[in-house]
């Protein structure tokens, strides 16, 4: 169940991020959003000692938000604006900086290093209803939140200037969608870790399956995005016993020769 909902909530923001961005490598992991979370979470836990589901869900959320901002003031500067490709080097420079910071943190706590070092990697072993049942709101708010702002959405794949002479408030728009997008992966960065390229490879699949409509393909990424992840950990529990392979390193495996191919493209400048 854990797998599902943190499938889904990754899926769905990776959708909406591509969209908002009209960029087709943005994914949380890419984009540094997912690292902003992680980092919050371990000051919060390392440093403060929290231990409430929900004040651990505000802190990522608040720092992937954090993160999200500082990417894209990072890519949007020179000539060209936030072009794919600044972007992309943006957040990995960012998600590099981010983790090193986690290690650095987590290093001198002996105690902590034990329970983070699979986190950090990205799984949902050891999922409790309780866990469930904290994040479950949480996930549900941002998943309207997106669904709302689909067909605004395919306004902004027209371009900025076509959208708003259509009558879409084009900054309101990237806003609230933006806002769905950080809870959603926030949320699930709290309660699974930073779990890389589900938002990433499931929306370029599933518009070759069902187009480029968001009203159809958020859902459709969901359910997707859910199929994955379960796999990925079934996958993961399979292939190595007894012992048991972190979901995101299964995710990592997949994703990462995907990211390769969409990058090679021509016109990966526009999506």
């Amino acid at each position: 169940m854990l797998a599902i909902l943190v499938g889904a909530a990754l899926a769905m923001s990776g959708t909406t991020m591509q969209a908002v961005t009209r960029n087709p490598l943005a994914d949380p992991g890419i984009l540094g959003v997912s690292a902003g979370a992680a980092l919050a979470v371990v000051i919060g836990i390392a440093f403060f000692a929290l231990a409430d589901p929900y004040a651990t869900m505000a802190l990522a959320i608040t720092g992937a938000a954090g993160a999200a901002v500082f990417v894209y003031a990072i890519g949007s500067r020179g000539r060209g604006g936030a072009t794919p490709l600044k972007l992309a080097l943006a957040g990995a420079a960012t998600t590099a900086a981010f983790m090193s910071l986690v290690s650095a943190i987590l290093l001198p706590r002996v105690d902590a290093i034990e329970t983070f070092r699979f986190w950090q990697i990205g799984g949902v072993g050891g999922a409790t209803w309780d866990r469930i049942m904290a994040v479950l709101p949480v996930l549900v708010i941002g998943a309207v939140i997106c669904l709302i702002t689909a067909r605004s959405m395919n306004s902004l794949a027209l371009g900025d200037d076509l959208a708003a002479g259509l009558g879409e408030n084009v900054g309101r728009t990237r806003l609230i969608a933006s806002a769905g997008a950080v809870v959603l992966c926030g949320a699930a960065v709290a309660v699974a870790g930073p779990i890389a390229f589900v938002g990433l490879v499931i929306p370029h699949l599933c518009r070759l399956l069902v187009g480029t409509d968001h009203r159809w393909l958020l859902p459709f990424a969901a359910v997707s995005g859910a199929a994955l992840l379960v796999a990925s950990d079934v996958i993961g529990r399979v292939v190595a016993r007894p012992e048991e392979i972190e979901v995101g390193i299964v995710t990592a495996l997949v994703g990462a020769p995907f990211f390769i191919w969409i990058v090679r493209r021509q016109k990966v400048r526009e999506l």
